[in-house]
């Protein structure tokens, strides 16, 4: 059986470096892609945070407003009343 040429030596050694270098590349690819998955989630939940935070920040303000328009009205009314008194 007759050896192959060198040629074919080199080239089959310069495929395989490839091939490794292949999956090092596709390995850290998937790494920092999982890497930035993972910030993508973290991000994602601190906006749901914020978002929550500003819904119940908004309820409470709008709450005080109704309650300061009410204690207003209450407040109205007693001067009426004290005018309209038995003074």
């Amino acid at each position: 059986m007759k050896n192959p040429p060198e040629s074919f030596l080199l080239f089959k050694e310069e495929l395989r470096k490839v091939q490794l270098e292949k999956e090092r590349v596709k390995n850290r690819y998937e790494s920092k892609l999982n890497e930035v998955n993972k910030e993508l989630c973290r991000l994602k939940e601190q906006i749901d945070s914020q978002q929550d935070m500003l819904k119940t920040t908004l309820e409470y303000a709008i709450k005080l407003e109704n309650n300061l328009d009410q204690f207003k009205e209450e407040l109205s009314l007693t001067k009426v009343q004290n005018r309209n008194g038995v003074y």
